[in-house]
């Protein structure tokens, strides 16, 4: 068993993790993004949940509103975005199945099957 408790510090932080998934905090300030328009995961799905302010997933060429309490799922190779387009900074909880990042930060290779 593991225990974390979710903290929102400035950026995206990997908060726990194990071979099979992990969460990762992240913290958009107003006006700012995440990703891109060519940023997907080759090897993980995201789920990404919005705990606080208001924003916009771009995935694939949509755009989809983001709110408290949205949930998105990612799916691995999806290309996506995150924008806030609020007042308030942007508070998201994200899981990947599997892991898709090192502790530090770094995009880890897709996993093999």
């Amino acid at each position: 068993m593991k225990h974390a408790s979710v903290t929102y510090a400035k950026g995206f932080r990997v908060l726990i993790g194990d071979a099979r998934s992990q969460a990762a905090s992240m913290v958009i300030e107003p006006g700012g993004r995440e990703g891109g328009p060519d940023n997907r995961h080759h090897g993980a799905d995201q789920w990404l949940y919005v705990e606080s302010g208001h924003g916009e997933a771009r995935i694939n060429g949509h755009t989809y509103p983001l709110e408290a309490g949205s949930l998105v799922l990612i799916q691995r190779g999806d290309r996506h975005e995150i924008v806030n387009t609020g007042r308030s900074t942007l508070r998201t909880l994200n899981i990947y199945v599997p892991p898709a990042y090192t502790y530090d930060g770094h995009e880890l290779p897709p996993a093999k099957a």
